[in-house]
């Protein structure tokens, strides 16, 4: 069996082409291009300037420098980056299976709720023993969430879509009862206690640089998604079953346990990114911590096409327009709302790229009919 799933893997890998490079990226760059160009229509329309807003983006999320209260702007977009990274490669990875994890943010949740149980429940421990128990318990939570909706969908065919849905609302419902209830600390804000400082995911650079462990930690689970996915014999039953459920089925694949160790280590990775941002950077729990990460990493994933690479450049640039609206709101008068514009604009290319394709087909018989004139 080993030898066979050999060769089938090194059938299936193809020469290196810059073409064929090119033919996968083209389309996620048009769609940011196009999507850029309706923001900056939208902005126009409301009587701003689009360049000045555009230029403040940039300013505020790359290029504006830190002072000793105030973080560099390059590195608090890695900051931001982070979580979606990590999302997106576990939603990535159920994608390669022809599954649709949109239960991401219902497992962040419960992986930081994991997390932070451990992280101010257990004293006396050593960093090197605390933190890694921490992550640890967040990864295990987000797997057995989105454990359940695998389950299901292997044992009963039960739909991904719709179990993550309701599985996310549950997870909302688990947490808040958590921290307004058994864990909450004492307090006018309903949040649980601090996390000990020996289960801190600490920083990289010294205050006031927010740039944390994480960051190397969401790096490590990009080399580990590929190494899965393109390398190992997991992955490929993984890529077979999301190419063609039934020919895998009758080259022997069992689709079902496929499925439930995708979904597994899918919302392992969502629970990591929740273990990341309370352990990192808020070090204890509210109520609502996130705004939406684990549904824009959706778009992350969809915008990186399964790729690593293409995942992480998807989620650098996610990072940049969320760290930049704040900037570019104050520094242009341009609501952040424009944002939000862009970042729809992105989906609705990236999820339809028939209507890029057909926009550029219908670009070029112009310009061959003006070089004929």
């Amino acid at each position: 069996m080993s030898s066979v799933t050999a060769q089938g893997q090194s059938r299936s890998a193809a020469p290196f082409s810059w073409q064929r490079v090119w033919s996968g990226v083209w389309p996620a760059v048009a769609s940011v291009v196009l999507a850029l160009v309706i923001a900056g229509a939208v902005i126009t329309i409301t009587g701003a300037d689009p360049v000045a807003a555009y230029r403040a983006l940039v300013e505020g999320a790359l290029l504006r420098e830190g002072t000793a209260t105030r973080p560099t702007a390059f590195l608090e977009t890695l900051v931001s980056a982070t979580p979606y990274l990590v999302l997106a490669l576990g939603i990535s990875l159920g994608f390669a299976a022809g599954l649709f994890n949109i239960g991401a943010e219902g497992q962040l949740y419960m992986g930081a709720l994991a997390s932070v149980v451990v992280g101010f429940a257990l004293s006396g421990l050593p960093w090197i023993v605390h933190l890694p128990l921490a992550l640890v318990a967040g990864v295990l939570a987000g797997a057995l969430w989105a454990g359940i909706a695998g389950w299901l969908k292997a044992a009963r065919g039960a739909p991904e879509v719709v179990v993550t849905i309701m599985l996310n609302y549950i997870a909302y419902a688990v947490v808040n009862y958590m921290v307004n209830g058994p864990i909450r600390h004492t307090g006018t804000a309903p949040r649980t206690p601090d996390i000990q400082a020996s289960a801190v995911l600490p920083t990289l650079l010294p205050a006031p640089e927010r740039i944390h462990w994480g960051f190397v930690l969401a790096i490590a689970c990009a080399v580990g998604y590929y190494f899965l996915l393109y390398r190992s014999a997991l992955g490929l039953r993984i890529r077979l079953v999301g190419a063609n459920r039934e020919a895998a089925r009758y080259a022997g694949i069992n689709v079902n346990s496929t499925y439930l160790i995708t979904m597994v280590i899918s919302g392992g990775l969502c629970g990591m990114a929740g273990a990341i941002e309370v352990l990192a950077l808020y070090r204890y729990l509210p109520t609502e911590f996130t705004t939406g990460y684990g549904f824009e990493s959706i778009a992350v994933a969809l915008l990186g096409q399964g790729h690593p690479v293409g995942v992480a450049l998807a989620a650098l640039l996610f990072g940049a327009l969320a760290n930049g609206a704040g900037y570019m709101q104050f520094s242009s008068g341009v609501s952040n709302y424009i944002i939000a514009v862009m970042q729809a604009f992105i989906i609705v290319f990236v999820a339809a790229p028939g209507i890029v394709r057909d926009l550029f087909r219908w670009a070029r018989p112009k310009r061959a009919e003006v070089e004929v004139e």
